[in-house]
């Protein structure tokens, strides 16, 4: 019953996967190469996170 307002850590990191992935993009679409590898990086390491809690 109290898992009901649990909140989805998967779902989380989801998002910030998605904002991190359009902030790269937008980075790269200004020339900001430098930006984006940075933003990019972020991002991967978020989807590794996500990857790990998938497999638990």
């Amino acid at each position: 019953m109290f898992g009901l307002f649990k909140k989805d850590p998967i779902k989380k990191l989801e998002e910030q996967y998605s904002k991190k992935m359009q902030e790269a993009v937008n980075a790269q679409r200004n020339g900001d190469i430098d930006g984006f590898s940075k933003l990019s990086y972020e991002a991967d390491k978020i989807d590794k996170q996500i990857e790990e809690l998938k497999k638990d």
